[in-house]
């Protein structure tokens, strides 16, 4: 390629005139065509294009004067081979089907803290979509929540026993106790109750776990 002198071009110039991908070939062509003059013919040969084929190039360009040939520079600290370890640590272990809060533990323990959303920024970054929410049978082994037994006051068993306690004065109020009338008064007050949990125990048990009543069925 020879400048518009007839000189040749310089290694510097060449870096410019002769694209090396399909991007950059395209903003010198238009550039030729709409900053230069160059003629449509001319452009399209100088840059490799059919004449067609420039044509319809200038007339997308025309019909999106918005788009933008170069990408912006990236914003915060520049990448770090840690920062990439990292990066690619996350990018394996979801691969294995971890969430966010998986992988967060791994970096944890593996000495690079993340925090679950940090992780979940890496994930978009990297084209991850979320998880569909899985069963607890298919979570990875480690630490999960424990599922407390079902109160059913059909269950208590009242037979005769010995027990040994500091708090034993309590038990002298039980006689008294007895004597309120809880069913009664939870019926009246239309307290919300199940077979498994009456009235009388569901006002307070509610106070301590409002989807009691949910968990253990309807009247």
């Amino acid at each position: 390629m020879l400048k518009s002198s007839g000189e040749p071009l310089t290694v510097l110039a060449k870096r410019f005139l002769e694209p090396s991908n399909a991007t950059h070939r395209q903003y010198e062509a238009l550039r030729a065509y709409f900053v230069e003059g160059l003629p449509s013919h001319a452009a399209a040969a100088r840059f490799g294009y059919t004449p067609g084929s420039f044509r319809i190039l200038c007339h997308q360009f025309r019909h999106d004067l918005t788009r933008s040939f170069f990408l912006p520079s990236p914003k915060g600290p520049r990448p770090t081979p840690g920062r990439d370890r990292i990066r690619e640590t996350v990018v394996t272990l979801r691969k294995q089907n971890l969430s966010i809060y998986d992988i967060s533990r791994a970096l944890v323990a593996q000495g690079t803290p993340r925090s679950p959303a940090a992780v979940s920024m890496i994930l978009k970054e990297e084209g991850f979509a979320k998880l569909p929410r899985r069963h607890d049978d298919e979570r990875p082994a480690g630490p999960h929540g424990t599922v407390a037994a079902v109160a059913d006051v059909r269950e208590l068993d009242l037979s005769p026993r010995q027990i040994r306690t500091q708090f034993g004065g309590l038990f002298l109020f039980a006689p008294f106790l007895a004597q309120i009338p809880l069913e009664t008064i939870g019926r009246t007050a239309g307290l919300p109750g199940t077979r498994m949990i009456p009235a009388a125990h569901a006002s307070a048990l509610a106070k301590l776990d409002p989807g009691v009543l949910a968990r253990n069925g309807p009247l």
